[in-house]
């Protein structure tokens, strides 16, 4: 099963997995990455997500909704945009106590 970590600002990171892979799949993994200027595991999720495409494409089972991958490509167009600052500080700031 996937497992999904924290990152610092307390956003959830996407899901991780990990996979062992035969040496020689390996070093081809990381010919086609260098060839494509990316890093060995974006070449990884690349390469699964186009299998996975091919796989239901082909068996012509579409499990796959359309909302979720509108959600993905949302996703990836906000993570695309750059960050802004705020124009001036918020007007009011609560401090809570913590109650023992």
């Amino acid at each position: 099963m996937a497992t999904r970590q924290n990152s610092t600002n307390g956003k959830l990171k996407s899901p991780r997995i990990q996979v062992v892979l035969p040496e020689l799949i390996c070093e081809q993994l990381t010919i086609l990455a260098s060839n494509e200027s990316r890093t060995v595991s974006n070449m990884a999720k690349v390469l699964i997500q186009e299998g996975i495409k091919k796989y239901f494409d082909k068996e012509d089972k579409s499990r796959i909704s359309e909302n979720n991958l509108n959600t993905d490509k949302f996703r990836d167009e906000l993570e695309k945009q750059s960050v802004r600052r705020l124009k001036r500080a918020p007007q009011r700031i609560r401090y809570y106590k913590k109650s023992d």
